[in-house]
């Protein structure tokens, strides 16, 4: 066996007496034994070794330096970058509940420019924060997906021969032919109907998808975790408040506005009911995610007196004490909008819970059975304080002649014939409003229907079968790997914060087939934060499978045991590791 020992430019290769003892560490140029350590280094005069050891060791710190002061000085940029990223994702959620939903098309204005400038810090940093190899696997074919949904919109708006767009979208070409003026003399024609509205509501979309990827890539520690999901839950618990506030008031506001529409319900700063219903069903889940994720606070089994006691004192105790006043808040908020879906998807919220209840707490049955607890008396106080306070207006609106009397069912029927009619590539994104009018004709009535009241069908006839796939798979299939990942983790506040995350993607995907919560831009930003804060928890610090095996395997090549790897002293600036 040989060893090698640098000295300058040279190598000089050593031949130990012994070589009867068992290597203990691996370098690039020595694997050395107890014995033919002290071979080695009698090897070299001590003086000249000294001097040499001093010399390099005084260039590597040098060279050390240098790169440490240019590495600060980048590290600095990029810091401010993550900060600028960081901050804008915590004002966008505060900020777009506030405006009325952002409904309006200065608020979008801002959530796109924010949004596109945080992407532009993302892209001037050099060192830019990576996500676990896992996770990016996971998300390789949903990114394809949305990939191929925003390429579908280019292809909607990029302007066809007209004897192409009569092959393939029929649809379109008949409508155009009935609506536009000069039909004759168009040469070329696009897809979309209407494509600055395609436009318009592409950008918009790419805003939301491009929020959730900077999601993914850059929310990375715990503390960045808690810092939005406390902010979520916070706003929720704001909109509660300051909604039952307003209606104990005679002359109720939006902020600032006098409230004209849906006087003697709970809206918040929202305009729709419905529309706060579906902004607060996406942040109770994440509420009673994080309790239960600190279930252990509660459990004062087996603890004596003293222990109970300053368990009762501890600052998570409280903390989880004002997270279940936040959640029966809420759901109070949600009974008191009088929103049919609402109330019913609050009931369902607590069923989930219940099921995966199991699944959470894996064999650890007192934290199954404090979970199960929480979750009954927290139910339980929800309903014993509507019925307290009179829920009797709400009950009414379950009534059959309510549904059918707003006429949902008839402007269903409409947009499934939108859809018939656009199959493949649909009407355009953004177009259902200009559209509907034409197919308005089984019921008369004066009222305008910008949204179809159902997510699904309105996507349907915009973006047609295509773009539903693309669209709708990929979310299901973030959903989807979420949960698999999640069941197999053991860590409890992943478990409680990514089980939250997914029961609030469920029920706001329930909503919206009644309801056009995911084309109000507050709650669609709301829906992109969830979604992606939720796969990035369920993938949190997850160490890759096999990862030990691989671990043993290379420690049993190498020939090393741990234990003699420690009893080895390693001279530093004379041997190097060997790759």
């Amino acid at each position: 066996m040989k060893y090698r020992i640098r000295i300058k430019n040279k190598t000089e290769k050593v031949k130990p007496k012994t070589v009867d003892h068992e290597p203990v560490i691996a370098d690039r140029d020595a694997v050395i034994t107890k014995d033919s350590k002290i071979e080695t280094q009698s090897v070299m005069p001590k003086s000249t070794r000294s001097k040499e050891i001093g010399v390099r060791s005084k260039s590597v710190k040098t060279k050390s330096l240098k790169t440490k002061d240019q590495r600060s000085e980048l590290t600095l940029r990029d810091k401010r970058c993550m900060k600028m990223i960081e901050w804008g994702i915590l004002a966008l959620i505060v900020w777009t509940p506030l405006a009325a939903g952002s409904v309006y098309e200065w608020t979008v204005l801002i959530i796109e420019l924010a949004v596109f400038s945080m992407m532009g810090a993302y892209i001037l940093m050099k060192e830019k924060p990576g996500m676990s190899g896992e996770l990016s696997l996971a998300l390789k074919w949903p990114k394809y997906l949305f990939i191929g949904f925003f390429v579908l919109l280019f292809v909607q708006v990029f302007p066809w021969p007209k004897f192409l767009i009569k092959i393939l979208a029929p649809g379109t070409y008949t409508f155009q032919e009935s609506f536009s003026y000069g039909f004759s003399k168009i040469k070329f024609m696009s897809l979309s109907l209407v494509p600055s509205q395609t436009v318009k509501q592409g950008i918009e979309l790419l805003a939301y998808f491009l929020l959730g990827f900077l999601i993914v890539k850059t929310v990375r520690t715990r503390k960045q975790i808690m810092r939005i999901v406390y902010t979520l839950v916070g706003m929720g618990v704001f909109q509660a408040v300051y909604g039952f506030i307003e209606l104990s008031r005679e002359n109720a506001h939006i902020l600032f506005y006098k409230k004209v529409h849906y006087l003697g319900t709970l809206t918040g700063t929202f305009v729709n009911r419905n529309h706060l219903s579906g902004y607060l069903e996406m942040l109770i889940p994440l509420a009673i995610g994080l309790i239960i994720a600190q279930i252990d606070v509660f459990s004062l089994a087996g603890l004596k007196w003293r222990e109970k006691l300053l368990r009762l004192s501890e600052k998570g105790f409280y903390r989880n004490m004002l997270l279940t006043i936040g959640v029966i808040v809420m759901a109070m908020a949600i009974i008191f909008s009088r929103s049919r879906s609402g109330v019913f998807l609050v009931v369902f919220a607590f069923i989930l819970f219940f099921g995966l209840a199991g699944l959470y707490s894996g064999r650890i049955m007192y934290r199954q059975k404090w979970s199960e607890g929480f979750l009954k008396l927290t139910f339980l106080a929800v309903i014993f304080i509507s019925l307290y306070m009179g829920i009797s207006a709400t009950v009414e609106r379950f009534a059959l002649d309510k549904v059918l009397a707003e006429g949902r069912p008839v402007v269903w029927a409409n947009t499934v014939g939108i859809s018939a009619d656009y199959p493949l590539f649909g009407s355009g994104l953004g177009t259902f409003g200009s559209v509907y009018p034409a197919y308005e004709e089984s019921w008369k009535s004066t009222s305008h229907f910008s949204h179809a009241h159902n997510d699904y069908l309105e996507y349907l006839s915009e973006v047609g079968w295509l773009g539903m796939v693309l669209l709708l798979g990929g979310i299901l299939f973030v959903l989807v790997k979420t949960f698999i990942v999640w069941k197999d983790r053991q860590h409890p506040e992943v478990k409680g914060l990514a089980l939250g995350g997914m029961i609030s993607v469920v029920l706001i995907l329930i909503h919206s087939i009644g309801d056009f919560n995911l084309h109000i831009p507050a709650n669609m930003l709301l829906f992109s934060v969830v979604l992606s804060l939720s796969a990035v928890i369920a993938f949190y610090r997850k160490r890759p499978v096999g990862s030990r095996q691989l671990a043993r395997k290379d420690q049993s090549a190498v020939g090393v045991s741990s234990k003699k790897q420690k009893a080895v002293k390693k001279v530093p600036g004379t041997f190097f590791p060997k790759k």
